[in-house]
């Protein structure tokens, strides 16, 4: 039984209207089979969310570190990427909460799952600013997402993966990677990308993601693994 005031109340968020925080669990594959559901899915949430999380996070990063724009960039990167969400997402109980289709609901794969927990991470605030206003998203955004800033930057997961594939092929093969778009989807608000990384003509991995240049940090992270070149 979804519990949305319960939800919320997790959170220390009290809402003038909860529909908005159920909308952020609205699945579009939902509807599909529900067209008589009272709410649309969340992707416009979604849409405002992503722009509020980058500007809160861009903000704080300016604010409290004097680092270059370029690892200011990549922490950032490390912070609202769709792997972090979906973690994110577990710590606020969001999987519970969903709108899925039943195909939806019963696929279990990863990578599928984890892009639908971190759409509906930022979707949710979306939901915050909208019904909240900016303060009170910062807060939670501070409280749940820039919390983890101190393990990225212990564990240096913000390095790019695409520059550490490349330095090792380069010094391994002496070959620069190259990425190629495998498959193309979706509407133009919600892309989905698969994209090969090759070394010479000997494809390493793959890898998904809402644009090339996601799909291609995605790939390059696989294949830092595939290598064994993560350590």
């Amino acid at each position: 039984m979804r519990d949305f005031k319960k939800l919320a109340n997790e959170w220390g968020i009290k809402f003038n209207d909860y529909d908005i925080l159920r909308q952020a669990h609205v699945h579009r594959s939902y509807l599909n089979e529900h067209r008589n559901f009272e709410l649309d899915h969340n992707e416009r949430l979604e849409f405002l969310g992503d722009a509020v999380l980058e500007l809160s996070v861009t903000e704080y990063l300016y604010k409290n570190y004097k680092n270059p724009e370029g690892e200011l960039t990549n922490w950032r990167a490390s912070l609202v990427n769709g792997q972090m969400l979906a973690e994110i997402a577990q710590v606020l109980n969001l999987e519970k909460n969903l709108y899925l289709s039943k195909g939806e609901s019963k696929d279990q794969n990863g990578k599928a799952r984890n892009y639908i927990l971190a759409n509906a991470v930022e979707a949710c605030i979306g939901a915050v600013y909208l019904d909240q206003g900016w303060e009170v998203a910062d807060e939670f955004i501070k409280k749940y997402v820039l919390v983890r800033l101190p393990e990225i930057l212990k564990d240096k997961t913000y390095i790019d993966p695409k520059s550490s594939f490349q330095e090792k092929s380069q010094e391994l093969y002496n070959v620069t990677p190259n990425y190629k778009v495998l498959d193309e989807s979706g509407p133009d608000h919600n892309k989905f990308f698969l994209v090969g990384v090759y070394i010479n003509k000997d494809k390493i991995s793959e890898g998904k993601g809402n644009s090339k240049q996601e799909a291609q940090i995605d790939a390059a992270r696989n294949a830092l693994e595939e290598k064994k070149w993560s350590n």
